[in-house]
């Protein structure tokens, strides 16, 4: 691509970078997808991440934020029309004054760093982009190393996915991976003794009546079937989170928020 590119029509450029909103595979087969948003955006740059293009919208002069970001992101620019830049963005009134084409990074399980306090969110098949994004952020807030995806899942760069992570997907590594035999083969080679965690609201053991303080795996099921027979076997104990009042069970996201807030509360008491 041209370091400065001007599209005003939906011509085969345009339309692959529609294909990365809603075209899973498309994403995955050119190794890219699309983001916007002040915060994700720069993130992605502040954290190192591939910056195929950057797409800026034809009219008022850019903000400030967004000249900066052309400026140092060393990345080809393309300019759209209001109208263009309004279907990649989503929203029928206002046009993002600026889209980011980022490269996918490798599902490799080498790139969730390793130490003494290690925490791990293992996402068991979830079914909802929203849930995955937001189980991204909660991780990142409570400290986790990574979130490890498993099985067939929602893709957590799914737009829908990266707008709940609010970024946080830049500032964590989030892995997928086929199922729970990877998992183990990873945590067995890593020389330390790793506890793997599974939650279930009918765990025989309280959450907060679990020692997180060591190095764990917390596994989260699927919104509507749990974590599958093959991650319950896996799993060193099982623990419920106890709940009140008129609900049957906590949203996947939730539970996985609670689990982390406790294994975060447990690690600072200590």
């Amino acid at each position: 691509m041209p370091r400065t590119l001007r599209i005003t029509t939906r011509n085969a450029t345009f339309q692959q970078w529609q294909a990365l909103l809603d075209n899973r595979t498309k994403r995955h087969r050119a190794g890219e997808f699309l983001v916007q948003g002040v915060r994700p955006i720069s993130l992605a740059v502040e954290h190192g991440w591939e910056i195929r293009a950057l797409l800026t919208v034809d009219g008022p002069a850019l903000s400030r934020w967004a000249r900066e970001l052309v400026e140092t992101a060393g990345a080809p620019r393309a300019v759209l029309s209001a109208e263009l830049m309004r279907e990649l963005g989503g929203k029928d009134e206002e046009s993002p004054e600026l889209l980011a084409v980022v490269g996918l990074p490798a599902d490799d399980l080498a790139r969730i760093p390793v130490r003494p306090d290690l925490l791990v969110v293992v996402f068991d098949r979830p079914t909802t982009p929203g849930n995955v994004g937001t189980l991204v952020r909660s991780a990142d807030a409570f400290g986790a190393a990574g979130v490890i995806v498993t099985g067939h899942a929602a893709d957590p760069y799914d737009p829908r996915a990266v707008r709940a992570s609010t970024g946080s997907l830049f500032a964590l590594p989030v892995v997928r991976v086929p199922s729970h035999r990877e998992v183990l083969e990873w945590t067995g080679g890593l020389g330390v003794p790793v506890q793997i965690v599974g939650t279930d609201e009918r765990g025989p053991v309280d959450i907060a009546e679990h020692d997180l303080t060591g190095p764990t795996v917390l596994a989260v099921g699927n919104e509507t079937h749990g974590l599958s027979a093959a991650w319950r076997d896996a799993c060193d104990r099982m623990v419920r989170i106890p709940i009140t009042g008129a609900a049957s069970s906590l949203n996947a996201a939730s539970a996985a928020t609670v689990a982390l807030y406790e294994a975060a509360r447990q690690r600072r008491s200590r």
